[in-house]
């Protein structure tokens, strides 16, 4: 296709948008994007589509960025393009683009169908925004499988835990048939509410009510509870019963567990079966070096460090977004490449002069300052 694209005399706006959707398709994000940028004229479709690839690769601020140029640009995006951009304000969180993509919906009248409201009520749940999802979940005449689940998943994520479980209810009295996703909601809502019958009931009647296979997922979510909930044995037990083999969220809800309660046997166990699945994880090395020393046990805190420094293994640095002015900002441990980066540690080191100085006029004494910051 790429060839024969190659060799066409005249490449019309259908004739480039068709090659998008086929780069999109097969990954090429990148070479979407290069095609996007060339094309003389673009319509709401090319727009539609190159923020669909981005959306696809996950790659949220793009998507935010890009549509903030297609507004800019007089260009009216469809209600499929403002599905999108909503998906990405509610994946890196960011509240303040997705209520200016909610503003812009209401300014120009656009009649919200069940895409734009389960979009729409996504967001505001994502964002914490809780009381606005709510409302536009009671406000949406229709609601599908996608709506009811957003609902559900954005209460149990924010501490609601007999709300989602009570929508839960509600969603079957309207005949809505729950999935997979519906059942993840249901489970985490006990999780974070540490309603370990529940879940087990739940969980349970998965396949022998509903039809709806436990994954993998459900397996995690059950160990985290159980492990929340001090409940290690079981956690244990209910592993080694799976009918698959267990990934890294099964073992790692469990590890979690151990954290709290600090049981330093399965901890090892879990941290055995974790490092066969991804031994470059230095994250694992630092929860079990952890582990070890709320037990006082340093002697296996410096074998650990020691092991990770003989297998090369690193801590991946921590990395964090923050939303400035409708602007998301990236921050990366020890980041040297970011283009304010000097700007940011002007403004530390200013910070960290004023603290300085306001300790040093309410202390007296002999207190090495330097050191003390």
């Amino acid at each position: 296709a790429e060839q024969l694209f190659g060799e066409v005399p005249r490449r019309d706006i259908v004739t480039c948008n068709t090659m998008i959707d086929g780069y999109v398709k097969s990954g090429e994000i990148d070479c979407a994007r290069q095609l996007f940028d060339d094309m003389p004229t673009r319509d709401v479709f090319s727009w539609g589509t190159i923020l669909a690839g981005y959306a696809q690769n996950n790659r949220f601020g793009e998507v935010l960025t890009l549509f903030g140029l297609m507004v800019a640009g007089g260009v009216k995006p469809d209600n499929v393009a403002m599905v999108i951009v909503l998906s990405g304000c509610g994946q890196l969180e960011a509240f303040k683009q997705g209520r200016s993509v909610h503003s812009y919906i209401q300014r120009r009248n656009i009649r919200l169908d069940v895409f734009l409201y389960t979009g729409l009520i996504d967001m505001y749940a994502k964002c914490g925004c809780i009381d606005n999802a709510f409302r536009l979940f009671l406000e949406s005449r229709e609601k599908n499988l996608v709506t009811w689940n957003s609902m559900i998943m954005g209460m149990a994520m924010h501490g609601h835990a007999m709300q989602a479980l009570n929508l839960f209810d509600d969603m079957q009295r309207a005949e809505i048939q729950p999935d997979s996703i519906t059942f993840l909601g249901v489970l985490v809502a006990c999780s974070h509410a540490g309603l370990v019958g529940l879940a087990w009931k739940y969980f349970a009647s998965m396949d022998t009510v509903y039809k709806v296979v436990p994954e993998l997922k459900h397996y995690g979510c059950m160990a985290d509870l159980l492990g929340r909930a001090g409940l290690l044995r079981e956690a244990l037990e209910m592993i080694g019963t799976m009918p698959m083999k267990p990934d890294v969220f099964v073992w790692g809800g469990l590890l979690g567990g151990c954290r709290i309660h600090g049981n330093v046997e399965i901890a090892e166990n879990a941290v055995k079966h974790l490092l066969e699945l991804d031994p470059e994880d230095g994250g694992i090395y630092s929860i079990m070096a952890n582990i070890y020393a709320a037990a006082h046990r340093w002697e296996d805190v410096a074998s650990l460090r020691k092991m990770m420094n003989i297998s090369g293994v690193r801590k991946v640095p921590g990395c964090s977004f923050v939303e400035v002015n409708g602007f998301m900002h990236e921050f990366i441990a020890a980041d040297k490449l970011h283009p304010q980066i000097d700007e940011t540690y002007r403004l530390l080191d200013g910070i960290k002069n004023h603290l300085k100085i306001n300790l040093l006029n309410d202390f007296s004494g002999d207190i090495d300052m330097e050191n003390e910051i």
